[in-house]
């Protein structure tokens, strides 16, 4: 039998007043992957995951979680979020909160308590699963929301914003985790500003502008897509320049270097020895594929912003 989709949605919309934050989110998730959800600032990006969880109302349109229609008690039950505003008891301890809430999941005693310190390990709080959380920093608070969010062994994570005030440390962590929630089956559906985790991340991006998916991208296409490189060599001749056209266009030329865009790095290689077999000095062959911010501004525009 089939597996569902993790998250599907069809012209799903999200009307405030005169302001329409969403206006059309048509999307399929699977389970088991992680998938980044971009878009400048007013994009409809929180919008879509409150609606997707039951937080507020959409205006029209469809979606589902899991193959249960938005709102199904018995699937959010399974899906773990960690909202990026989020207020939390801070007069409770890091084990209390967890405690409540996995008592909101209806988590069995023994079960829970194995589950907490599970969690407070490896978001590295177990040293202080007795101080308040008040007592925290934000890079504190943002550990113990994400092990909130795992708490019940979600099939679904939505993360809005989960590296906000961390350090490189703790960025490194929630990468780490995301990749052993992938290994697990889980799915992670992923919103960050942060285009370098992401790009690290993420097996599939959309990108999102006006509430609406303008653009879909597997990011193992980077790796094999086109890549920009910068040649620079002495005694490039019309003749030598013009040879290079079977590996790429030439895009910039100066004296003694030239911008080439070619298909694969793999090229690279058979281009430098091409060029030593012309009399050509080499002095530097530097490779720069396409970054996902580049990709991210030609997508939503120079003035979308992050």
């Amino acid at each position: 039998m089939p597996t569902a989709p993790a998250i599907e949605t069809h012209e799903l919309r999200k009307v405030f007043g005169e302001n329409t934050a969403v206006k059309g989110l048509t999307l399929l998730v699977q389970q088991g992957e992680v998938f980044g959800f971009l878009g400048p600032n007013g994009a409809g990006k929180t919008t879509s995951i409150k609606m997707l969880l039951g937080l507020i109302t959409p205006t029209s349109g469809s979606a589902a979680l899991l193959g249960a229609p938005i709102g199904d008690r018995s699937v959010l039950a399974r899906v773990g979020f960690l909202p990026e505003h989020f207020r939390f008891q801070d007069w409770l301890t890091a084990a209390e909160f967890l405690e409540l809430h996995g008592q909101l999941y209806g988590m069995q005693p023994g079960d829970l308590r194995t589950r907490i310190n599970e969690l407070l390990e490896r978001v590295g709080l177990s040293d202080f699963r007795g101080k308040q959380l008040r007592t925290f920093s934000k890079g504190m608070l943002q550990r113990i929301g994400l092990a909130q969010a795992l708490l019940n062994r979600p099939l679904l994570v939505c993360l809005d914003e989960p590296t906000s005030g961390l350090d490189p440390v703790g960025r490194r962590l929630v990468r780490d985790i995301i990749h052993e929630l992938r290994a697990q089956g889980t799915c992670v559906f992923l919103n960050s500003h942060l285009l370098s985790e992401i790009e690290v991340t993420c097996d599939r991006v959309a990108f999102i502008r006006h509430g609406e998916v303008v653009r879909l991208l597997e990011l193992a296409s980077l790796d094999s897509g086109q890549t920009t490189v910068t040649i620079r060599a002495r005694g490039l001749t019309t003749e030598t320049i013009s040879g290079l056209a079977r590996w790429g266009k030439t895009a910039a030329m100066e004296t003694e270097s030239l911008t080439l865009n070619i298909s694969a790095e793999t090229n690279l290689p058979e281009i430098t020895r091409y060029l030593v077999a012309q009399g050509a000095d080499v002095f530097a062959i530097s490779p720069q594929r396409t970054s996902l911010e580049e990709i991210f501004i030609e997508t939503v525009g120079k003035d979308g912003g992050l």
